[in-house]
């Protein structure tokens, strides 16, 4: 890889900085969004950042290491951001979201499902499948990175960004609130087990209204997966389990709309398989001498 160039994530991190700095102006022709200053100086930085980002990669091993990995450093930041720009949303968009859920699977499933089959087994592995989002989301580029196939995991930490940036495009405009917030909670022997209680305690301090169709958890998990299953096999059936698991998790657990799960699911096929027609990163392994340690 060229250090010294402006790389696709690079410009596809401006671009969604772009459609984010629109979504700020466009709350002024309402009531704006409070402090919303702070937004505007974060996407400054983040600009900065992405200008920075070939002067790192041109650096030593820790430089080369941020230069590729800050678009996924940022995510939280990101995520967080989507919350606040919709917070004053409502629930317009649910309605039709659920129209559409009845007219696919022939019911309100999101709200149907963990209450109509309780199992305590169940549901401790799907939100346990749930919780290990992270860990399928960094582990694939990570354990590529690790592996000494440092080009896989850019092309794979591409593939994610881009999914992520498509995925909170369509929450800056049209905002799905999801059935966590559009239903009453479930309470039966399923959300009692502890992984459903660990996930619950944990959205109530970092979910993001707005952020449900379509589901962008179910998406790039989907696409770290996928591209794991290209480049290192073995990585990849390792994530397959609690990826697929997730992709039940979302619904059984009322976290998304039964269409936001099929809708992420489209959005990583596309992902996939445009990907797929990328230029294949090299397939030979650079030397490790540790996780920073890397050649161009």
């Amino acid at each position: 890889m060229t250090a010294h160039r402006y790389t696709r994530v690079d410009w596809w991190t401006l671009g969604y900085v772009a459609f984010a700095t629109v979504a700020v102006a466009l709350s002024f022709r309402g009531e704006p969004i409070l402090d919303w200053q702070y937004l505007a100086g974060a996407h400054v930085l983040m600009v900065g950042l992405v200008a920075l980002a070939p002067r790192l990669r041109a650096g030593g091993a820790a430089g080369r290491f941020l230069g590729d990995w800050y678009p996924m450093l940022l995510l939280a930041g990101l995520y967080g951001e989507i919350g606040v720009l919709t917070l004053d949303a409502g629930f317009q968009h649910d309605l039709a979201i659920q129209r559409l859920e009845i007219a696919v699977f022939g019911s309100q499933i999101s709200y149907r499902w963990i209450r109509e089959m309780p199992l305590p087994w169940l549901s401790a592995l799907l939100h346990t499948c749930y919780l290990a989002y992270y860990f399928i989301l960094y582990g694939s580029p990570f354990g590529l990175w690790v592996s000494g196939r440092r080009d896989a995991a850019r092309h794979t930490i591409l593939g994610v960004m881009v999914t992520f940036y498509l995925c909170y495009i369509v929450f800056l405009f049209y905002p799905v609130a999801g059935p966590r917030y559009a239903f009453a909670l479930a309470h039966n022997a399923a959300t009692d087990v502890g992984p459903a209680r660990f996930t619950q305690w944990l959205l109530d301090r970092g979910d993001s209204w707005g952020a449900a169709f379509p589901s962008s958890h179910v998406a790039a998990s989907v696409v770290a997966t996928g591209f794991a299953l290209r480049y290192w096999r073995p990585l990849g059936v390792a994530l397959l389990l609690p990826t697929t698991g997730l992709v039940l998790a979302v619904v059984y657990g009322q976290f998304h709309y039964g269409v936001d799960a099929l809708s992420g699911l489209l959005v990583a096929g596309i992902m996939l398989a445009v990907m797929q027609r990328s230029p294949e990163p090299t397939p030979a392994r650079e030397s490790v001498v540790g996780v920073l340690d890397t050649s161009p």
